[in-house]
């Protein structure tokens, strides 16, 4: 003889879903503040990319705008100064890279390049030293027009920020 119990949902059934569900409800709203506080300020995420507008650039200025909390070196080169940046010899160069690989192609007048130096961190000064590139005045680092290392303690090329053309006269980076 097999007897069958139903049960019907009492108090203390209730009681302890409505325990769990505000047990849930409260872990959650612990849960998002801190959660929310790992992501990136709003300062930050403002900073994340830059639009540059390149008209008032003139040939062969070099502007310097901000991106990241670093300096950003927009250079308009000239086409003496592209020359005298595609005829170098690589094999010349303490970090071989063509000039071809530091601008973007039917847009090589428009050099950009992080300002900062890559020995010890210096900004370096535009249209300076014997390559009319940069200069570090801390320790004597030369860069060319292209932002290539040509002299001097650095070890390697400005560094190249991500950036892309919007139109024919603005660029975004970042």
């Amino acid at each position: 003889m097999s007897k069958t119990v139903t049960t019907e949902p009492t108090r203390r059934d209730f009681l302890y879903i409505a325990t769990a569900s505000v047990g849930a409800v409260g872990a959650a709203a612990v849960a998002w503040p801190i959660i929310s506080s790992m992501n990136p300020d709003a300062s930050v995420l403002a900073m994340s990319s830059t639009e540059v507008d390149l008209t008032p650039i003139a040939e062969g200025q070099i502007i310097t705008v901000k991106w990241q909390g670093k300096p950003v070196f927009i250079s308009h080169r000239t086409k003496k100064e592209i020359q005298e940046a595609e005829n170098v010899k690589l094999s010349e160069l303490p970090d071989p890279q063509p000039d071809s690989a530091r601008v973007k192609k039917g847009k090589e007048e428009w050099l950009v390049v992080i300002g900062i130096c890559t020995h010890l961190g210096c900004v370096p000064l535009g249209h300076e030293g014997e390559y009319g590139g940069w200069f570090c005045p801390c320790h004597g680092s030369v860069y060319d027009t292209s932002g290539r290392i040509r002299k001097g303690p650095a070890p390697l090329n400005l560094a190249l920020p991500p950036y892309e053309f919007t139109s024919d006269k603005a660029i975004k980076i970042g």
